[in-house]
C-alpha cells in the first residue's frame, strides 16, 4: 500500500502537467498564437533587412549625387530626361498592333 501512496502524487502531477499542456495548446492566446507571432517576427526581420539594404543603396546614391558630376548627369538624363545642347533625341514608338 505504501507503493500506491507514493505513486498517486506523481500521477496527479503528471496528469496536471498534461492537462495544462493541452489547455495551453488549445487556448487562443497560447501556443498557437506564439507560433504565429514567431512567424510574424521572422517576416518583419526579413522586411527590415530588405529595407536596410534599400536605405544603404539610397544613401550611396545620395552621396554620389552630392560629390560626383557624372552621377548628377546620369540622374538628370534618366530621371528628368534632360539633354545636352545640340543633342537630338529620336523616340521610337511601337505601333498599336505590335508590329513595327
Amino acid at each position: 500500500m505504501s507503493w500506491h501512496r507514493g505513486r498517486t502524487p506523481a500521477l496527479f502531477l503528471l496528469g496536471a502537467a498534461i492537462l495544462l499542456a493541452v489547455a495551453g495548446a488549445l487556448d487562443p492566446s497560447g501556443l498557437g498564437k506564439s507560433f504565429l507571432l514567431q512567424e510574424e517576427c521572422a517576416r518583419m526581420a526579413n522586411e527590415n533587412h530588405r529595407l536596410q539594404l534599400e536605405n544603404n543603396r539610397l544613401a550611396n546614391e545620395a552621396r554620389a549625387l552630392l560629390s560626383d558630376p557624372k552621377a548628377r548627369e546620369r540622374a538628370a538624363r534618366e530621371e528628368l530626361r534632360f539633354i545636352r545642347a545640340g543633342e537630338v533625341i529620336y523616340r521610337l514608338e511601337a505601333s498599336p498592333g505590335g508590329a513595327p
